[in-house]
């Protein structure tokens, strides 16, 4: 019986010096924590697949990681930040990595790809609209970047952050989502 690698390899399949030689070598690139064969190609399901590979069932990707995941950042966030339905019962790990919050959320807010919910395009738009402290230009361009590929403005998350009773920063997302809305997307990496 042949034993068959997963695509998606972690220090619990490799030490950390075998995955850096591989890496080294040509073998696999790096993708976020984790290495994967350079005959995979790099894009939206592999990232989600990433990623899922480090959560418990029925978190879901929000703000900066979701943005990873859409290819709307380039880099992952140094600490991932997740989120559970406040309905849901899932017990997350305590972890270094993770930011995890209780929210409400909608079937329609998020989507599942390659196993991991990911909130959507929109989703997280405004609350990355709504909850980064320090607003830099970089997030203008992670908003752009999700309002292009989405297909969707600022008028388009108005109506949305509108549509809610009692949410905390709606003036301040949605003087961010305009000015996000105003600069030109230009793709940081493809994929």
């Amino acid at each position: 019986m042949s034993y068959r690698l997963p695509r998606v390899l972690s220090p619990v399949h490799f030490a950390r010096p075998e995955l850096d030689a591989l890496r080294l070598d040509g073998e696999v690139f790096r993708v976020d924590d984790r290495a994967v064969s350079v005959d995979e190609l790099p894009g939206i399901p592999l990232r989600a697949e990433v990623l899922a590979a480090e959560l418990p069932r029925g978190l879901i990707a929000e703000q900066l990681s979701a943005a990873w995941v859409w290819g709307a950042a380039a880099q992952p966030p140094s600490q991932h930040q997740v989120c559970a339905d406040i309905g849901a019962r899932v017990r997350p790990p305590l972890a270094k990595r993770l930011s995890i919050r209780e929210v409400v959320i909608g079937a329609e807010e998020f989507v599942v790809i390659a196993g991991l919910g990911v909130t959507t395009r929109q989703r997280t738009a405004i609350d990355l609209a709504r909850f980064v402290s320090e607003w830099k230009p970089e997030h203008s361009g992670v908003v752009a970047a999700l309002m292009a590929c989405g297909g969707f403005g600022a008028i388009d998350c108005a109506r949305v952050i509108n549509g809610r009773r009692n949410l905390p920063n709606k003036r301040r997302a949605l003087g961010r989502l305009a000015l996000s809305d105003a600069i030109e997307f230009l793709p940081s990496f493809p994929g």
